[in-house]
């Protein structure tokens, strides 16, 4: 830290307008990222589901239809008049720009199941041309043929729409959180600083985070898939670490100018001190972050880099262009003071807590478990699901067009269940789809013989299943009556890959297949990732603290904290509560799984963020011959009010997200809003003070080779 110090205090010029330079260079393609950035994302490309949607694509012609369409007549679907307006519904659509095929009720072969239970609404499928911009493509028939058209009603449909409304909601959620967190986060710098200048400096930080971002998010753009909710969390996680950094940088260099020291003696001081602080967090920030590159889905992938960029980018800013603007600014840091700034005491409010606290440390201990056990048990009926249509508000139009097919159709026609077998013959699969049609949910079987229900051949022509036969291979498709991204969906899945046959091999795919397949990733990977977390942030607190008792109690928390957030997030959005605070939202009876475990892993990057700004503290006062007691005390009153004004902010960033229109956004920020608050309130000022007073001197207890270790590597305070 010292050689980048020198540097920075020696040209102060450079490290700043040089960063910032580079910043606005980046934007030149920075600002290109959110024409890459793609939806979805959920799937596990490893899959036996997956290798069914690669092989559909390249050898057998088929995918789903992006576009799925429910056509209301207003009459008998089999009407004369009925069947002349869905000609031209066909003949329109088939016009649209970007669409390859079109197909129907009408044109394949009036199968009842692509009729609504009233028999006056059918289904419509278009299927868009390679390499065309889904979304863009999708809301174009959105917008011609959504309502009255054509002497029926037209609701507009699946995945092509959804992913198109959740892309025009994110982009103006974007703009509406922003204008929700950044003055309320100016206010609260004003608030600590007391001068305008100074609380604009965690902003300038904050900024210069989020903009550099931007141009790493676009280069993963170019050599892999990108969620667009990958700005998301580069906004939320760059402007509360940018601003957390920057508040404990810069509240640390007026305490050293309040020693008398001079300008470049004060920012060398807080680099060493602080400095070394953000340089740890960031690194231990960063460690938790590539936990979720050991899922396989890209939507976390996505995320694992969007932390690793926008935490790089925080303390980059935070050790170069800080330091070089306070030695340039000095004094000026308190210049248009709107209040007078006083300096913190070492006997105040946090150090009176803290012996509060410490007095009654078993009373404190079993009051604060009870309190986070009783939110944890709320997660304990949790059930897993995935994003679908859903995730939109309940009035929106592609949420009503899929209420449609919810409601009045027997099967979802637009998501099948798509199986493929290896060395078939006549006899294997009359067998095989006579006995599959029996299970329950399973509404038809289609097969290159005919179609089976209920164990009964309806016959059908062969030019009909055309695309039903390729190499050693035979597509089976099956319609079932539950929704597919679910836990009945995961069932009949299950169900269907159960079923004896003698085939030589049997793929299962389709939406529901995808679901399953996605949840297992999940589950299976879900330890490896918990083990890599604990270990990493274990070894990094060692080498931060050197203790061994401190990283263990720092990781147990942590997990306390978040399992107590979960039983929190599933209570809401599971269970449908707090609609009143937060907005309307769909509530599914299940969870999104992605979006848990982002939650998760983000929440406990930041929770460990904070552990860092009190232990740094608590150690140095204790390095400095104070006992344990006076140490914590002592500590928690110099940053306990950085702590909280640092989550105030991080809340106020990821609880703007809350008055998003998508609801895994809205659990987003509802998630690592409420974490963040939780570990600074009752984890940091209860917990750690109590749990530090029983463990007294133990704290700092490491086994000689531990101490020598720490040494060698050279991070020793």
């Amino acid at each position: 830290m010292r050689p980048l110090s020198n540097f920075v205090i020696r040209h102060s010029k450079l490290s700043l307008f040089g960063f910032i330079a580079l910043v606005l260079l980046s934007l030149i393609g920075g600002f290109q990222a959110f024409g890459n950035l793609k939806g979805g994302g959920y799937n596990d490309p490893g899959s036996d589901s997956e290798k069914v949607t690669q092989m559909l694509t390249k050898d057998f012609g088929q995918t789903d239809p992006e576009v799925v369409l429910v056509v209301d007549m207003g009459r008998s679907v089999d009407d004369v008049q009925s069947s002349a307006n869905g000609d031209i519904i066909s003949a329109e659509l088939s016009k649209s720009a970007g669409v390859k095929t079109v197909s129907s009720y009408y044109s394949l072969g009036r199968t009842p199941t692509l009729k609504s239970k009233d028999g006056t609404a059918v289904y419509f499928f278009a299927k868009l041309e390679d390499g065309s911009k889904t979304a863009a493509v999708s809301k174009d028939i959105q917008d011609t043929f959504s309502g009255n058209h054509f002497g029926a009603t037209i609701y507009v449909a699946g995945w092509g729409p959804i992913t198109s409304e959740i892309n025009h909601t994110i982009e103006g959620d974007l703009t509406k959180a922003e204008s929700v967190a950044i003055p309320v986060t100016l206010l609260l710098m004003i608030f600590v600083f007391g001068s305008v200048i100074a609380a604009g400096l965690p902003l300038m930080i904050a900024g210069l985070t989020i903009l550099g971002s931007f141009f790493f998010i676009w280069l993963a753009s170019l050599f892999t898939d990108t969620s667009t909710f990958s700005v998301n969390l580069v906004t939320g996680l760059g402007l509360g670490l940018g601003i957390d950094y920057a508040l404990l940088m810069v509240s640390r260099f007026r305490e050293e100018r309040a020693k008398n020291q001079d300008v470049s003696s004060a920012v060398q001081g807080t680099l060493m001190s602080a400095g070394r602080t953000v340089y740890f967090s960031g690194v231990t920030v960063a460690l938790v972050m590539i936990s979720m590159n050991f899922f396989p889905q890209y939507f976390l992938k996505s995320f694992a880099y969007a932390g690793l960029v926008a935490v790089f980018i925080a303390v980059a800013a935070a050790l170069i262009a800080l330091p070089a603007m306070l030695n340039l600014l000095g004094d000026g840091i308190n210049k248009w003071p709107l209040f007078k700034h006083r300096p913190q005491k070492d006997d105040g409010v946090w150090s009176k807590l803290a012996k509060f606290v410490m007095k009654r440390p078993v009373a404190i201990i079993l009051a604060s478990v009870l309190a986070l056990g009783s939110l944890a048990a709320l997660g304990m009926n949790v059930k897993l699901g995935q994003v679908d249509d859903r995730i939109l508000p309940t009035n929106n139009r592609v949420v009503l067009a899929t209420d449609q097919i919810r409601d009045r159709f027997d099967g979802r026609e637009g998501s099948p269940i798509e199986i493929l077998v290896e060395n078939a013959t006549p006899q294997k699969i009359t067998a095989y789809a006579t006995d599959l049609s029996k299970h329950n949910h399973i509404v038809r079987v289609q097969t290159n013989l005919g179609i089976f229900a209920n164990g009964e051949l309806v016959p059908r022509t062969a030019s009909y299943f055309s695309a039903y036969e390729k190499n050693s291979w035979t597509r089976i498709v099956a319609i079932a009556d539950v929704e597919p991204r679910s836990p009945e969906g995961e069932a009949v899945t299950n169900d269907i890959r159960s079923v004896s046959s003698t085939f030589d091999q049997v793929l299962v795919g389709g939406s529901s297949a995808v679901y399953t397949d996605a949840l297992n990733a999940i589950t299976t990977n879900l330890p490896w990732a918990a083990l890599w977390i604990i270990l990493s942030t274990m070894v990094l607190l060692f080498l931060f603290t050197g203790s061994l008792i401190l990283p263990i109690k720092a990781v147990i928390l942590n997990f306390m904290s978040l399992f107590a957030t979960m039983g929190f997030l599933v209570w809401v959005f599971m269970n449908g509560n707090l609609h009143w605070l937060i907005g309307d939202f769909a509530s599914t009876g299940t969870i999104d799984s992605s979006s848990l475990v982002l939650v998760a892993v983000i929440s406990f990057g930041l929770s460990m963020d904070y552990e860092l700004f009190l232990l740094s503290r608590i150690k140095e006062q204790h390095d400095l011959g104070l006992d344990t007691t006076e140490s914590v005390a002592v500590g928690l009153q110099r940053s306990g009010r950085i702590i909280t004004t640092a989550a105030l902010v991080l809340a106020v960033s990821f609880f703007a997200f809350a008055s998003s229109g998508v609801s895994i956004m809205k659990m987003l920020g509802v998630g690592v809003g409420f974490a963040v608050l939780l570990d600074a309130t009752v984890i940091r000022a209860l917990l750690v003070p109590a749990l530090m007073r029983l463990f007294g001197n133990a704290n700092w207890y490491a086994p000689k080779w531990m101490k020598w270790v720490q040494k060698k590597v050279g991070l020793e305070h």
